[in-house]
């Protein structure tokens, strides 16, 4: 591995981040998968060329990903969906800030507009390309698949519902392709099976690749926004936390490059918060004792998102232990100071502080006095790394100001995303 990059395979990445949306409720699934598989198979009976199959797969992977409530993503899984649209265009403006994923960006943003024969060729004065036709058909035929009937007795039945909309729903020549493929049992089989994602593995044959870090700092970057986007409350938080955890590496005697890994750790702090529902991230009244517990269960599926990637080990042990405690009250894993790294300790205090300080829609932060109270109380119980803590009481001012400038920032890109999805 070349000094500043990390070897990180694509298609692993693109899994993770849908396996971790599904975690949203049982109801959902495996939906992006399944849909990922039957885009990606459909793209091979039409013997499109392979980086098109390619950008299918990957769309299909992520395509609902801006459905960021339960009641969304419950209400995409009816056949006959009637709020298309604010989820695609959601999933496409975050997506298409990283450069990699700007073509599957648009396959997304029209993904559900019909093909109304012919008319869907173009949305609002705007080409779709015949890949978001290709994906609206497999995203459609995956929700008609139940859990409570063998497959294959559903086939005919799916083919039935969808013949019935060639043309005015999906392209003709993609129906077509679809009903060649459900005369093969074995496509039916594996949408199902629980080895999907390893089926499309080998199928797919995405090659590892080398990121720059500065590549991986703008992919982190997207999943922060694809996290902090899903309430308003949370609007600027990540940004925060990245801000100030890069400062106070720093000043504890971080290299450039640890710098970059840090932001990148703390990016990726609470992915796990993309399988939280959206209404228990939004709630202002006190969590029940059982969402409580499913908002505690993130800093676990973050750890477990990262874990199967070993270049990202050391940003995985920073990032995903920033609940941890020295004293080992924290979760998941009540670890204690001795198995907890200088950088995990760094974005735990620096995710304090930032709570601690950041102004959300329903309370004002805290001021320099009672902020650092808190700080030197939690350092005191043992819980948060002393040392730290005294750095922050020492640059309080200057850290506070970092924070606030970075979250200016992202409440700036949070505003003009909730405009172009209001528009």
């Amino acid at each position: 591995m070349s000094a500043g990059k990390l070897r990180v395979n694509v298609f692993d990445l693109v899994a993770a981040i849908s396996r971790v949306v599904d975690m949203m409720s049982p109801a959902v699934g495996n939906h992006h998968m399944q849909v990922a598989y039957l885009a990606y198979r459909l793209s091979e009976e039409l013997n499109l060329p392979m980086d098109k199959r390619y950008e299918l797969f990957t769309a299909g992977a992520l395509h609902d990903i801006g459905a960021f409530s339960l009641q969304e993503r419950l209400d995409l899984l009816e056949f006959e969906d009637t709020k298309p649209g604010r989820h695609s265009i959601a999933g496409s403006l975050i997506l298409r800030k990283f450069k990699p994923f700007a073509s599957i960006a648009k396959l997304i943003q029209f993904h559900h507009v019909p093909w109304q024969n012919g008319q869907g060729s173009l949305h609002h004065g705007e080409p779709v390309p015949l890949g978001s036709h290709l994906l609206h058909l497999a995203d459609r035929t995956a929700v008609k698949i139940s859990k409570d009937k063998p497959i294959l007795s559903q086939v005919r039945g799916i083919c039935e519902a969808i013949s019935s909309l060639k043309g005015e729903a999906f392209v003709p020549e993609h129906v077509d392709a679809l009903m060649n493929l459900a005369k093969r049992e074995y496509i039916w089989l594996e949408i199902i099976s629980d080895s999907t994602e390893a089926i499309l593995r080998r199928s797919v044959g995405f090659h590892a690749r080398e990121f720059t870090i500065n590549e991986l700092v703008d992919f982190s970057r997207l999943i922060c926004q694809l996290i902090d986007f899903k309430s308003e409350f949370t609007a600027t938080h990540s940004s925060g936390v990245a801000a100030t955890s890069v400062f106070l590496s720093k000043l504890a005697g971080f290299s450039r490059y640890e710098r970059r890994m840090i932001q990148i750790a703390a990016y990726l702090h609470d992915l796990g918060k993309l399988a939280i529902p959206s209404e228990i991230l939004e709630k202002q009244d006190k969590l029940t004792e059982d969402e409580w517990f499913i908002m505690r269960s993130h800093v676990y599926h973050t750890y477990q998102t990262l874990e199967p990637f070993e270049a990202l080990g050391v940003i995985n042990s920073w990032g995903a232990l920033h609940q941890e405690r020295l004293n080992g009250t924290g979760y998941p894993f009540g670890y204690k100071e001795d198995e907890l790294p200088l950088g995990s300790r760094i974005i735990a205090v620096a995710d304090v502080f930032t709570a601690l300080t950041e102004n959300r829609p329903y309370r004002q932060g805290m001021d320099r006095k009672a902020a650092l109270e808190v700080l030197h109380s939690m350092a005191d119980n043992g819980e948060l790394d002393n040392n730290l803590v005294h750095i922050v009481a020492t640059h309080y001012d200057e850290m506070n100001e970092i924070r606030d400038s970075a979250q200016k920032q992202a409440i700036r890109e949070y505003d003009v995303f909730q405009k172009s999805l209001n528009r």
